[in-house]
């Protein structure tokens, strides 16, 4: 049988969130690494030296054939690597997080540079943008006033107060037009914002209006 959620959490859950820093970027990207290690610093530094144990264990100690047949194992997502590559792959990633933890060196501060890193620092918006902007919005909700109300009619007070600060957050990285742009699709919207505002116009709007 397959490894109920807390197991795999357990052995896994870190190991997996480096990984998937690494989906749709190749293994190589050294923006990766810095993306996780970024916002890892800022959030759970302590989750760090966790992902580093979790990566190696896994290295050293593959899945064998009993593990595979019950399915108890964690899947790898295809990142690229040939089978003989994996090894050390893993063993590399968890070397450079036990570096940055011995020398306590962090990526300085910055925007997100991956699609990992966004979603990790900007969690509730993401789930906005993403659930409620795809492009079925016009025909589902109308317009975004109605799409952000049925949001808010359905989240509780304290995420609506996370989305918030993610907001003022995301509005205090100086992008720009072009990179909040950017932001908004890289979290998952589908679609412009309203007529007649720009992305940073909107966002600043929807900042104030749910502050108030």
């Amino acid at each position: 049988m397959s490894l109920n959620p807390a197991e795999h959490d357990r052995k896994y859950g870190e190991l997996d969130q480096v990984v998937r820093a690494y989906l749709g970027l190749g293994p190589y990207a050294p923006e990766a690494a810095a993306g996780y290690l970024r916002q890892t610093w800022r959030t759970r530094p302590w989750a760090i030296a966790v992902a580093a144990e979790q990566l190696r264990t896994f290295a050293e100690n593959p899945p064998g054939r009993l593990r595979l047949r019950l399915g108890e194992y964690y899947r790898l997502p295809n990142l690229g690597l040939p089978p003989e590559g994996i090894h050390d792959w893993l063993s590399g990633l968890a070397d450079r997080l036990d570096e940055s933890l011995a020398t306590g060196q962090a990526p300085p501060p910055g925007p997100p540079a991956t699609p990992w890193e966004w979603r990790a620092r900007f969690p509730e918006l993401a789930q906005l943008l993403g659930g409620w902007f795809t492009q079925d919005m016009p025909e589902e909700f109308g317009d975004h006033a109605s799409a952000l109300a049925d949001y808010l009619e359905g989240t509780d007070a304290g995420l609506v107060a996370q989305l918030t600060g993610e907001l003022h957050d995301l509005l205090a990285l100086g992008l720009g037009e072009d990179g909040l742009a950017l932001a908004l699709v890289t979290l998952g919207s589908e679609v412009e914002p309203p007529v007649p505002y720009t992305p940073g116009a909107w966002l600043a709007t929807l900042a104030v209006g749910l502050r108030g």
